[in-house]
């Protein structure tokens, strides 16, 4: 566990930093691991698309207990670049963020679909055999959600789309 005012020190040199004292802190927070996911989640809420960029870097180093409470954030914040920093964060967690990007894109707001939808194409290969799961699903929506995402990743994700409609006849 770190000491709060360390955190908060990094949360701030994260805001008010020049480019090396920023770096530094994304460096020193993403090392934090999970303790500084919810500051750098608040952080990219109330700051500018630079320190949006900043916490992400930090988020994606965190990785795998970054990516639930990113998602979340996402269902309670409505601005767009904010989805967007989050949705480029998660795309980077490659394999660590599949899974609980598949659940929201099964069971998550229909309005955060792209957003869940661009990290999985960008994430490409690791969210490959993850979607071709879903192309059974039994909502309609779901199901084209997960062909197009397939589709849109090209070569990684056309065949195992086109082999997967195949078994559904």
């Amino acid at each position: 566990m770190y000491d709060e005012k360390i955190l908060e020190r990094a949360i701030g040199a994260l805001k008010t930093g020049d480019l090396q004292t920023r770096r530094a802190a994304t460096d020193a927070l993403g090392s934090m691991g999970e303790t500084a996911t919810m500051p750098l989640i608040r952080a990219m809420q109330e700051g500018d698309n630079d320190v949006r960029w900043y916490a992400a870097r930090a988020l994606v180093r965190i990785g795998r207990p970054a990516a639930e409470p990113l998602i979340r954030a996402m269902h309670e914040e409505t601005n767009k670049d904010f989805r967007r920093y989050a949705m480029a964060a998660l795309a980077e967690m490659k394999d660590e963020a599949v899974e609980p990007l598949i659940r929201e894109l099964v069971d998550g707001q229909e309005e955060l679909r792209p957003y869940i939808a661009m990290a999985l194409c960008t994430i490409g290969e690791p969210a490959v055999k993850p979607l071709t799961g879903v192309i059974n699903h039994p909502d309609p929506k779901i199901q084209t959600c997960a062909a197009l995402i397939l589709w849109k990743m090209g070569e990684p994700g056309a065949k195992p789309l086109t082999d997967a409609l195949k078994e559904e006849r």
